[in-house]
This record gives structure tokens, C-alpha cells and sequence, in this order.
């Protein structure tokens, strides 16, 4: 379980005194935590795969997002910090599907479901996203949906 090798991974890393790794392992556990509380349960519960993948998916995102705010506003060393915490995090991450194996869920999906113009392009993007989800990332999938009705 990803949740119980996190908190195997914390003590390595204490022991290791690797900073970075301990930060996002710690903020990985609060975040599991975190979790497990919003959804009414104990917090000495472990969380199942699918929902701590969620909460790394979530993080990532974060760090992205973050990453992208700090280059904007002129703070790359901030960027580096975050990207160093990024490259943590992926290694949580399963392998994502490339382009071409999005493409060719994405046609065979639009002809399943039987969309021919580009006003049934939210239902074909939901479908895509319900059956994707934790395989593939959203703005890449969206990208793919664009290019299948220009």
C-alpha cells in the first residue's frame, strides 16, 4: 500500500537526513491524513491506493500550478524548490498513457458513443476523463478531444 510506504519512506529519509524527500514525504502523510478525516473515517486508518493516488495526483498538480506561479512572478528559486519536491512525487505516480494511446481512446470512445460534431464534445470529454482517470492527464486529454473535431 502506497499509504504504509510512505511511512516506511519517512524514516529512511530522516535517517538518510535528506531534507527535500522528508518535507514532501511528511506532507504526504499529512495530506493522507487530511484525507481520511474529510471522508469520516479514523485518522490511524490507512487510506486504500486509488484514494492516496488522488491525493498525490492533487499534490503534483499543486506543485505544478506552483512552480508555474513562480516563474511567472520572476522566483525561480522558489521553482527549483518546488520542482525538486516535484520530482518526489512522481515517483509515486503510476506511468501515464502517452498521446497516441490517449488518441486512440479518445476515437474509440467518440465513435462508441456516436458523436459526430463537436456539440457533444463535453460528453465525449467526461466519458474520456471517467475512463482515464489516474491513466492520462486531464489538459493532455482535453488537447486530444480539441484536435479530434478541427
Amino acid at each position: 500500500m502506497l499509504h504504509e510506504q510512505i511511512k516506511l519512506e519517512i524514516k529512511e529519509a530522516m535517517l538518510a537526513k535528506e531534507q527535500t524527500r522528508l518535507d514532501v514525504l511528511r506532507g504526504l502523510s499529512s495530506a493522507f491524513t487530511n484525507e481520511l478525516i474529510a471522508k469520516g473515517r479514523k485518522p490511524q486508518e490507512l487510506l486504500p491506493d486509488a484514494e492516496a493516488l488522488a491525493v498525490i495526483m492533487r499534490s503534483v498538480k499543486q506543485r505544478k500550478d506552483s512552480i508555474e506561479q513562480f516563474l511567472a512572478g520572476g522566483r525561480a528559486d522558489l521553482a527549483n524548490e518546488e520542482e525538486a519536491q516535484l520530482a518526489y512525487l512522481v515517483r509515486y505516480m503510476p506511468e501515464l498513457l502517452s498521446r497516441e494511446e490517449v488518441m486512440k481512446v479518445a476515437e474509440a470512445k467518440k465513435i462508441e458513443l456516436g458523436i459526430i460534431d463537436s456539440t457533444k464534445k463535453g460528453m465525449l470529454m467526461s466519458a474520456l476523463m471517467k475512463d482515464l482517470k489516474g491513466k492520462a492527464d486531464g489538459v493532455m486529454v482535453k488537447e486530444v478531444v480539441d484536435a479530434l473535431f478541427n
